[in-house]
């Protein structure tokens, strides 16, 4: 199977590289010439247009920071849409809108391709070791054909049902690690406000029911104080953005949705749309004059779990 990736970001980049890694017959693309020169030096082809990787592949991936842009790369006049043909597979494993990748589904399918929502979830440093997990909406057949692709790129691999339900699925995972992000941010400042030793603090709440994902990576980052999580604010507020957007459609009124919103909205106008997300709790640090810095943590995750090849849950 010949396989296109277009957007080599800071998810995309590595989950490439591990297709790469396995040995897939591998086309690249990406507007940073540095970043295709340094895959090209690793043995992928690099494509000249979306167009022109589409005609060149089978299985058609795109990792890209918005609908807006991949709607862009989709559609327009040396697009992905203008090189697809009969049973081609497009694969979208950005974080989108589900109505979106329906939409440009219908313009595949028209084309007697097969559209696919991909998105992935675990953190940047899992994508780096094929670790991470991937939600895959459409066509069973299509997702059981681009399998062996899926289980290199990562570890645990969920067919969430019809196009566009492993979108829904993504932005309400990110939406929860979100919420979570905020509210360490509080649980820190009652911590170090009660002069409790944050290392032990990290650890008990590791062991407890209050535990999450989002505590065990970027409390690390945070107490570090580099907060360098490999993910910016504007990318949360992306993703928050499409669950509340989502919300809404569906006629659901939320309350605490609409408040972590605006608390990342505050996030960025503060420290900026490319800040690292996790600097949201420095709101409460700056607010309660206090910092959550410890020793023994690390500047930036490294996952250190042995790369296997994964598996549909």
């Amino acid at each position: 199977m010949k396989v296109g990736f277009i957007g080599l970001g800071n998810v995309g980049g590595k989950l490439a590289k591990s297709l790469l890694r396995n040995e897939f017959d591998l086309t690249v693309r990406d507007l940073d010439k540095d970043i295709t020169k340094s895959f090209l030096d690793l043995g992928a082809r690099v494509a000249n247009s979306a167009k022109e990787l589409a005609e060149q592949v089978d299985l058609i991936i795109t990792c890209l920071p918005s609908p807006q842009i991949c709607a862009e790369v989709m559609e327009g006049t040396d697009g992905i849409l203008n090189g697809l043909s009969e049973n081609k597979i497009w694969l979208e494993m950005s974080t989108t809108d589900e109505a979106e990748v329906k939409r440009i589904g219908k313009k595949v399918i028209e084309k007697k391709a097969i559209p696919l929502d991909g998105p992935v979830s675990g953190g940047c440093h899992r994508a780096a070791t094929g670790n991470i997990a991937i939600f895959v909406g459409g066509e069973r057949t299509a997702f059981e054909k681009i399998l062996p692709a899926l289980t290199v790129m990562g570890r645990k691999v969920l067919h969430t049902g019809k196009l566009g339900t492993a979108s829904v699925l993504k932005v309400i995972t990110n939406y929860l690690a979100s919420v979570h992000l905020v509210a360490l941010g509080e649980a820190w400042t009652v911590a170090k406000k009660s002069n409790l030793d944050l290392n032990k603090a990290y650890k008990g709440i590791a062991v407890s029911s209050g535990n999450s994902f989002v505590h065990e990576t970027e409390s690390q980052v945070i107490l570090n104080g580099s907060y360098n999580i490999n993910f910016t604010m504007d990318l949360v507020l992306k993703d928050t953005g499409l669950f509340d957007q989502l919300a809404k459609k569906l006629n659901a009124p939320l309350e605490i949705s609409p408040k972590v919103v605006e608390i990342f909205k505050d996030g960025q106008k503060k420290y900026g749309s490319r800040a690292w997300s996790s600097m949201i709790v420095k709101r409460m640090e700056d607010l309660n004059n206090v910092d959550f810095r410890a020793d023994g943590f690390p500047e930036e995750l490294v996952d250190n779990e042995i790369e296997e090849n994964g598996y549909e849950i």
